[in-house]
């Protein structure tokens, strides 16, 4: 029998890390709704950002497609309008699109397909945060520094939070009046909270779940900087990470803080499973964790993001829908473009599927339903934002991972036995052939010194649109929340008696005239 199109509810992250949780193996980080989820789930143990920051990875994300297919390189790239996403296909396939919380869409498009988009985001839509490869000697200011690690601790509240809790209240209303609402439209509810994110900073309550003793450091001590690769030392530079000293106690701070903004995320969890599950909705809604980069939270002396290495590239991904796929633990190697198609296809109950684009993504259909495993699938990556001089690519295929820049020495890695990334194999002779085979792949998929042109040229022309949108009035693209006050609570066109029945949720029965309870319609 063919199943009905179900409901899907995305709750994505910001900058969480898969090592760092508990159903990926860290023995101290307490998320038990994250991992209820995926222990009833299937979950993607290698599962991959296509780009490790925040705009890339998400545009590359909603749309399926690597950020140099449609020119999404940085954090204030525009995110072309005619570029179909997830949302696209799924409100074209008669779904309900919802956005609630931050996908730091760059452009005067904030919807992308959402037909409803409950919050602003925290982040910027303009192209303030332009990088320079043209300069790069000159730091941006507007980026990382170690301020986030130096003042990591206790907080009150925080720029982050309030987000949150703004996005959580929405998204738990939304459920509500989804299951309340005449419309027979399956939905598609996106909710993206900015934790774990830095600053790291964390409310008492979420910093007392953890013995501040505990907290275990990283697994590779700091690496002296002149025995860093090149693109680490770049980003040494980028987020000023010499200007304080990293002090042991600041390390455990940090890395303390930061534990406790997941369990502050996963309580996010806890509270829209519950809103799905009150309202009789959970049965028929398959559930989707994952972020959209990790945090390197110190290993090897490095912070942050915009790298290959495991802690800040490798993410969480946990489908949930036990009457569809039963619970398992997949090795192979995917990546957050593989959303869009396994959703769309899930969504078509087995009807034809055309794309408008090249879709660099494949469905993970095969795999959720229990298929084998293929050892010869490969994940790709890239990084074209600050950071980076030239464009940096990275393959991904059953235990090794490998990493191209024009600028750079090559670097592969055999991760079953070397987890850390501590032993660079090129130049062994053993493995000459392996990284042969990954160079020859870079350079039949990407021209890398045409495609630097291209983003430098692109940097240029949004500096100088960027420059003159803030002589005289600006303009801004950032999205402003509507709320229609006529069509809430009550209000003297709305007729009380129906307002009350279908605002409360079950709807109550109607009395008869004799005072039995029934059903019968408003006259």
């Amino acid at each position: 029998m063919t199943q009905k199109q179900p409901n899907i509810l995305f709750i994505m992250f910001d900058q969480m890390a898969a090592p760092a949780l508990p159903c990926y193996g860290h023995p101290i980080v307490k998320a038990p709704n994250i991992s209820k989820l995926a222990e009833e789930g299937v979950i993607f143990e290698n599962a991959y950002c296509n780009s490790p920051l925040c705009a890339p990875s998400r545009s590359s994300m909603m749309a399926g497609q690597l950020a140099s297919r449609i020119r999404t390189y940085d954090n204030s790239t525009l995110f072309p309008e005619d570029v179909p996403t997830i949302a696209h296909y799924l409100r074209d396939n008669g779904y309900y699109t919802c956005l609630s919380g931050k996908m730091h869409f760059v452009g005067a498009d904030q919807h992308h397909g959402f037909e409803d988009r409950l919050t602003t985001d925290i982040y910027p839509g303009d192209f303030g945060w332009t990088p320079d490869w043209d300069n790069f000697d000159r730091r941006p200011t507007w980026y990382h520094n170690m301020l986030s690690v130096v003042q990591a601790g206790l907080c009150v509240t925080s720029n982050q939070i309030d987000f949150d809790e703004e996005v959580s209240y929405n998204s738990v209303r939304k459920i509500n009046e989804l299951a309340r609402s005449d419309d027979e439209r399956p939905f598609f509810l996106l909710a993206s909270f900015t934790h774990p994110h830095d600053p790291f900073a964390m409310t008492k309550e979420y910093w007392d779940r953890y013995d501040h003793e505990q907290i275990d450091m990283p697994r590779v001590p700091k690496i002296d900087y002149d025995e860093l690769d090149p693109h680490c030392k770049r980003l040494y530079h980028v987020s000023a990470m010499g200007e304080y000293e990293q002090t042991q106690e600041r390390i455990r701070n940090a890395r303390h803080a930061y534990y406790s903004e997941i369990s502050y995320a996963d309580d996010k969890v806890g509270f829209l499973v519950d809103a799905l599950e009150k309202n009789g909705l959970k049965d028929d809604t398959i559930i989707v964790i994952t972020s959209d980069h990790g945090e390197m939270l110190g290993e090897r002396g490095m912070w942050y993001k915009m790298s290959y290495f495991e802690w800040a590239s490798r993410v969480p991904m946990i489908i949930r829908a036990p009457a569809r796929f039963s619970p398992r633990r997949v090795k192979q190697p995917v990546s957050l473009v593989d959303l869009l198609p396994t959703l769309t296809e899930i969504a078509s109950v087995n009807k034809p599927i055309v794309y408008a684009d090249t879709i660099d993504g494949k469905s993970l259909l095969p795999l959720l339903k229990g298929g084998d495993e293929d050892k010869n699938a490969v994940v790709c990556g890239e990084i074209l934002c600050e950071g980076a001089i030239s464009p940096i690519i990275m393959l991904r295929r059953d235990k090794y991972k490998y990493i191209y820049c024009d600028a750079d020495p090559e670097q592969l890695y055999d991760l079953d036995n070397d987890p850390d990334e501590i032993n660079n194999l090129v130049g062994q002779s053993e493995y000459e052939k392996i990284r042969k085979t990954f160079h020859d792949q870079v350079t039949k998929g990407w021209d890398t010194k045409n495609l630097r042109e291209q983003v430098v040229a692109n940097q240029r022309r949004r500096r100088l649109v960027d420059r003159s949108m803030r002589k005289g009035k600006f303009t801004s693209w950032d999205f402003q929340p509507f709320e229609d006050a006529s069509q809430q609570y009550m209000r003297n066109h709305l007729d009380l008696n129906i307002l009350e029945r279908k605002a409360r949720f079950p709807s109550p029965e109607i009395p008869t005239p004799d005072g039995r309870l029934g059903k019968r319609k408003e006259g």
